[in-house]
């Protein structure tokens, strides 16, 4: 099977209509020195394509850590996390990182942009992965800065980019793969309210248009009025789980937290 660019795909997921994330029952501690901090117990939540879900809550409450656990970066303890229908906890780690290649991009808080190269080289790079050829990765990388306003900035370096351009050309770069899930740690953390607003409407618009499972984690509120869905999490647990007015209908309410 080949993707719209052509490229070869290899082991595709099969489609389905449910949610494209699923964690059943998960459980995660670290160890701080000789003690055991418990970070998730027992938590259960779903998350669907086409909408911005929002990961929200104070620092240290367990956001990232599920953002990791949901996305494959980390293992849980206990319990269960699938993607796309597969159950990565299945999957050896080279298996794991094929899956992440072919069906998942990440935005970072630090952008995570390389110094030496220009906005299209760094939206270039994953597609060389995927062993797309220097002509079409060219026409690609154009394609999605234009979708994130950044054409007219595409042979600058990080040196010579603002902060929010930056995220920009990392959204660039995250999209170039046209990945079926995305995940955002913190994308406006380092941002002001415009381009703060900028880069969580362009991950509002990335779910809707191409039908992407967004997943964001932020503590920055403006970010919640944006997101289709809130998911406001506490002492490792989702407290509540609802859909900003503006992004629903006003028949739309709160739904029970999914614990």
């Amino acid at each position: 099977m080949r993707n719209a660019m052509g490229t070869e795909m290899s082991d595709p997921p099969v489609p389905i209509a449910g949610p494209t994330l699923e964690a059943e029952a998960v459980s995660k501690s670290f160890l701080s020195g000789v003690v055991r901090v418990q970070v998730l117990q027992s938590l259960s939540v779903a998350v669907y394509p086409g909408e911005l879900t929002l990961i929200s809550g104070p620092s240290g409450c367990g956001k990232s850590t599920l953002l990791s656990l949901l996305s494959g970066l980390q293992s849980p303890d206990g319990g269960r996390v699938r993607a796309l229908g597969e159950d990565l906890a299945s999957k050896d780690k080279r298996a794991l990182e094929r899956f992440r290649l072919h069906h998942t991009g990440f935005v970072f808080q630090g952008f995570n942009l390389f110094p030496a190269l220009t906005a299209k080289e760094q939206v270039q790079l994953p597609l060389g992965y995927l062993g797309i050829g220097r002509r079409q990765s060219d026409e690609r990388a154009m394609q999605v800065l234009e979708e994130v306003g950044m054409t007219h900035r595409a042979d600058m370096r990080p040196a010579e980019l603002s902060g929010g351009e930056k995220q920009r050309v990392a959204i660039a770069r995250a999209l170039a793969k046209e990945p079926q899930l995305l995940f955002a740690d913190e994308p406006t953390s380092a941002l002001d309210a415009e381009n703060g607003q900028r880069v969580i409407d362009i991950l509002h618009r990335i779910a809707r248009s191409h039908g992407t499972t967004v997943l964001c984690v932020s503590h920055d509120p403006r970010a919640a009025r944006h997101a289709d869905r809130v998911l406001t999490m506490e002492d490792g647990a989702i407290r509540s789980d609802w859909q900003p007015s503006s992004t629903r209908s006003a028949s739309a309410t709160a739904k029970e937290p999914t614990v």
